[in-house]
Parts: C-alpha cells; sequence; structure tokens
C-alpha cells in the first residue's frame, strides 16, 4: 500500500512539472544507418540512458539527411561519416563541437561469381570500370548518405558518369540498400560493419576491402544551440563526452568480435 501511494505521488509531481522540464531530459540523435544497421547504437544507447537516465531517440537516416536536420535544429547531435559535408556543417557554424574518434572501411560486396572480376584488382576506381564496362547491376544508396557520396568520389576517380539500365539508386539505407543488391544479384558499396551484420541474410560477397582509399571515418557533432533554441546542448555535450570517453571507445573497440570474429569498427589514433 505504501508503495502504490508513493508511485501516485510521484506520478503527481511529474504532471505538475512544466512540459520543458521533462523535455529536458530526452535529445535527438540524427544517426547514419550504418550505425543503427550494425547493432552499435543499440549496444551503446541503453548504457547511457541508464547512467545518466536521458533518454536518447535516434533518427537512423543518412548522414547528408541527418546534417540536414541538424541544420533545422530538429536533432541535438549527429554521428555521420560523410566528411565533406561535415566540414562544410562545421564552416557555417551549425555544429558547436565536432569529434572525429572511430573508423571502419567500405567494401564492395557482389555475387559470388563475380562477373566484372574485381576480386584482384588493387584500387576501387578500377574496380567501378570494371563493373562498368561489363554492364553489371551495381545498386547505389542514391541519399547523399555518406556511403553514396564516397560512391560518387569513386566514380569520379574512375571518370564514369554513373546511371544507365545497370545502375539503381534504391534511396534506401544501408542494410535495404544491401538486401535490394543480393536480391539483384548486382554490385553495391557497403560499409564493413552492415555486411558482417547481415552476411547471413545475404549471397553476396565481400569481393573488394581493406583498401586505404575506402577508409570510413565516423565523427560525433553537436548541433549549435545558437541556430534553434530547440537543441537540448547540456544533454548532446554529455552524450559526445561519454561515447567518445576512454571506456567507451574500449567497449566500441570491442563490439562485434564474439559474433563476428572482428570489431566492427576501430578507434582512431591520436
Amino acid at each position: 500500500m505504501k508503495r502504490f501511494l508513493a508511485l501516485i505521488v510521484i506520478v503527481a509531481v511529474l504532471l505538475c512539472l512544466p512540459a520543458n522540464v521533462l523535455a529536458q531530459r530526452t535529445m535527438i540523435l540524427a544517426s547514419t544507418t550504418s550505425l543503427q544497421d550494425s547493432g552499435l547504437l543499440d549496444y551503446l544507447i541503453p548504457q547511457f540512458q541508464k547512467k545518466y537516465r536521458i533518454t536518447v531517440k535516434t533518427i537512423a537516416v543518412g548522414s547528408g539527411k541527418a546534417l540536414k536536420m541538424g541544420e533545422n535544429g530538429d536533432a541535438d547531435a549527429v554521428f555521420v561519416h560523410s566528411p565533406k559535408k561535415e566540414g562544410r556543417f562545421m564552416s557555417k557554424g551549425y555544429g558547436a563541437n565536432r569529434i572525429t574518434f572511430m573508423h571502419n572501411y567500405f567494401v564492395i560486396s557482389g555475387p559470388k561469381n563475380d562477373p566484372a572480376k574485381i576480386k584482384k584488382v588493387k584500387l576501387a576506381k578500377t574496380a567501378f570500370r570494371r563493373i562498368a564496362r561489363k554492364r553489371s547491376i551495381f545498386v547505389s544508396r542514391g541519399d547523399q548518405s555518406g556511403t553514396h557520396m564516397k560512391e560518387l568520389e569513386i566514380w569520379s576517380k574512375a571518370r564514369i558518369k554513373a546511371g544507365g539500365r545497370f545502375y539503381i539508386q534504391s534511396g534506401l539505407g544501408m542494410g535495404a540498400t544491401l538486401m535490394l543488391a543480393n536480391q539483384k544479384n548486382g554490385y553495391t558499396l557497403c560499409d564493413e560493419s552492415t555486411y558482417l551484420a547481415f552476411r547471413k541474410r545475404v549471397k553476396l560477397k565481400i569481393l573488394f576491402s581493406n583498401s586505404k582509399d575506402l577508409m570510413n571515418k565516423y565523427s560525433i557533432i553537436i548541433v549549435n544551440p545558437r541556430n534553434s533554441k530547440a537543441v537540448q546542448y547540456d544533454l548532446a555535450k554529455k552524450f559526445s563526452n561519454w561515447i567518445t570517453s576512454k571506456a567507451t571507445k574500449k567497449k566500441i573497440a570491442r563490439f562485434g568480435k564474439k559474433k563476428y570474429g572482428k570489431a566492427l569498427f576501430k578507434i582512431d589514433k591520436f
């Protein structure tokens, strides 16, 4: 009976609190889909929420859309992997603080029989040239995400304009794009962490990997509160400090080892 009465008192107190006070305990994190699809956010965020009693509402979209949310003040922090766009975001004053602290690699996955014969090439641009010349199906994110930007960069280096009958733009997240490429028995550019998380669901194989020009860097950015009064700067700062702390970075460096035999992300050396 006493516990029941105590619960009533707590509820009554919460109901009497101003809406803005309650809102201060919830932050919005706009994140690239690869961090969601890989399972990293599902692993980390509950730990942060338990420690600080701050609710994190995650919205997984491409990096381009995540940064746009930050520009509009619709997110308190963004967790992305599109260096050039991040640079513009910061230079225009949309970000209060940016920390680039972890990475993995992009890979090119495709059919096991590798019709474009890309497995033994040394450069990503050479692989893309072979895919184009063979007119093999290539599935692109096509969503202005960090992965899509890297893909367009490679096409540019290969001096090929992406498009045509064999070029499919999904407009979807990384996991869904990988599944579509699998359905079409085509090639796609994918971050290694998402591929490993989905590898039992697809027949596609990693055919090109471990290339220095395919390094995939991730940054956490706190949105500048000067651009929107709605930004929960203090909460976002707590999250940024926590996720880049030594203890959390150790957890990230171990994530995936038991399940996949290797860590899905590596911590940058400073």
